[in-house]
C-alpha cells in the first residue's frame, strides 16, 4: 500500500503550512463553527481539482504548463496565457513564500524569543536555499513533515479533548452562513486549501511516479486520502480555536492556547516547533513549484540541477525574504498570502478546466459531465469570492 502513496501526500503537506494553521486558528477564534462549511467546500474542491491535474500528468506525461502551451496554436495568445500563468504563480508564490517564512519566524520566536527576530527570515530563507541547492532536501523534508504530522495529530486530539458540541459542528459543516466581516476569512480558508501552485506541482510529480493509464486509480486514491486527511486537520484546528473565542489571538503565544488542554505551559514550544517545521517545509515547496511551472511553460525540459530551474526558485526565496525583512508582522503576511491565492485561484482553475476537456490532451480520459458541472461551480464560487474581496479592498460593502 505504501508503495502506491504518491504526490498527494506532498500536496497535503504543502497546504498544511503555517498559513493554514494561522488562518484556521484566526477563523475559529473569530467565528467559531460557523465557517466550517467553507473549509468543507475547499476540501471537496481541492480533491476534484487535484485529481484533474494528476490525470493530465499521468496521461500526457507533461506538466500543466506544457499542455496549455502546446495546445494554443496562436503565438500571441500562447504568450498571453503563459504570461498570465507565470504572473499568477510568481505573485501567489511570492506572497506564499513570505507567509511560509513568516510562519517559521513565529515558530522561532516562540522557541527563542523575539530579541533576534530580524535575523529569523534570513536564517529560514538560507536553509530553504541550501536544501534546494544541494538537491538532497528530501531526507530533511521527511523529518519536517513528520513534525507537521505530529502537530496535526495533536490538533485532532485537542479538538476531541475540548469536547465540542457535535450538533453545532454538523450545522457549521452543512449549513452555510456568512457572519458579519467574515468575507476575507472565507476567501482565506479557500486560498489556504486550494493552492494554485499545487495544481502545477501535482501534474509534474505524478508523471515522474506513474506512467500508465492503469495507474490512474492509484493517483485518485492517493489524492482523496491525502487531501481528506489534510482537511480533517484543518477542521480540527478550527474546532480547537473555537474554544478560544473569549480571547484575542495576535501572535504565536496566543495560538498555542489551543494546545493547552494537552500540553499545558509547554504548548508554546510545541507550537513553535510545529510552525517552524511547517514553514520551512512549505518554504521549500513553494519555490520548487514555481520552478516546475516555469520549466513547464517554457518547455525547458530541465532537471533540478539546471541553472534556469535554480534561478526561478532562488528568485522566489529572495523575494520572500525581502518581503519579511521590512518589519511587516508575520501574521499579516500569512493572511495576505491566503487572500492573494483566493483571488488568483479562478484564473488557474479556468485553464485547468479547459485542458481537461480537450480530446487532444486526454482522449477518452477527459472530464465527465458531472466533473465539469462541479468544476464550473468551483470556478463561479471562487470567482465571486475573488471579486467581492477586491470590492472590499476598495471599501465597497458587499454584504453586512
Amino acid at each position: 500500500m505504501f508503495k502506491k502513496v504518491g504526490p498527494g501526500v506532498l500536496v497535503a503537506a504543502a497546504f498544511i503550512g503555517p498559513g493554514t494553521v494561522t488562518t484556521c486558528m484566526l477563523t475559529g477564534n473569530s467565528f467559531g463553527f460557523s465557517l466550517l462549511w467553507a473549509m468543507l467546500f475547499s476540501i471537496i474542491a481541492t480533491i476534484f481539482l487535484q485529481e484533474m491535474a494528476a490525470r493530465i500528468g499521468i496521461i500526457t506525461q507533461k506538466g500543466l504548463g506544457d499542455v496549455v502551451a502546446t495546445e494554443i496554436y496562436k503565438p500571441w495568445l500562447r504568450w498571453l496565457v503563459i504570461t498570465l500563468i507565470l504572473g499568477a504563480i510568481v505573485i501567489g508564490n511570492t506572497a506564499y513564500e513570505g507567509g511560509n517564512i513568516g510562519g517559521a519566524t513565529l515558530g522561532l520566536q516562540a522557541l527563542f524569543g523575539t530579541e533576534h527576530s530580524y535575523l529569523y527570515p534570513l536564517i529560514i530563507g538560507s536553509l530553504a536555499f541550501i536544501f534546494l541547492y544541494i538537491g538532497k532536501y528530501k531526507t530533511i523534508e521527511k523529518i519536517l513533515v513528520a513534525l507537521v504530522i505530529l502537530m496535526s495529530i495533536s490538533f485532532i486530539l485537542t479538538a476531541i479533548v475540548t469536547k465540542p458540541n457535535i450538533i453545532e459542528i454538523l450545522k457549521g459543516l452543512f449549513i452555510p452562513t456568512a457572519p458579519k466581516n467574515s468575507l476575507l476569512s472565507i476567501i482565506a480558508l479557500v486560498g489556504t486549501t486550494i493552492v494554485p501552485y499545487n495544481l502545477f506541482l501535482h501534474a509534474s510529480l505524478v508523471s515522474k511516479k506513474w506512467n500508465k493509464t492503469t495507474d490512474l486509480k492509484y493517483a485518485q486514491r492517493d489524492t482523496i486520502l491525502s487531501i481528506s486527511l489534510g482537511g480533517l486537520v484543518s477542521i480540527a484546528i478550527m474546532i480547537t480555536a473555537a474554544k478560544t473565542q473569549s480571547l484575542e489571538i495576535k501572535n504565536v503565544l496566543d495560538l498555542a492556547i489551543g494546545l493547552e488542554p494537552i500540553y499545558g505551559n509547554s504548548a508554546k514550544y510545541f507550537m513553535g516547533i510545529g510552525l517552524f517545521a511547517a514553514g520551512l517545509t512549505s518554504a521549500i515547496t513553494a519555490p520548487l513549484a514555481a520552478a516546475f511551472v516555469a520549466n513547464s511553460c517554457f518547455g525547458w525540459g530541465s532537471n533540478m540541477q539546471n541553472k534556469r530551474f535554480k534561478a526561478v526558485w532562488m528568485f522566489i526565496i529572495i523575494l520572500g525574504v525581502i518581503l519579511m525583512s521590512f518589519g511587516i508582522k508575520p501574521i499579516e503576511v500569512i493572511k495576505l498570502a491566503q487572500i492573494a491565492n483566493g483571488i488568483l485561484l479562478p484564473i488557474i482553475t479556468i485553464f485547468l478546466l479547459w485542458a481537461v476537456n480537450r480530446t487532444s490532451i486526454l482522449k477518452t480520459y477527459k472530464n465527465t459531465l458531472i466533473q465539469n458541472i462541479i468544476g464550473i461551480i468551483i470556478v463561479v464560487l471562487t470567482l465571486g469570492l475573488g471579486i467581492m474581496s477586491v470590492l472590499k479592498v476598495f471599501g465597497i460593502q458587499v454584504f453586512a
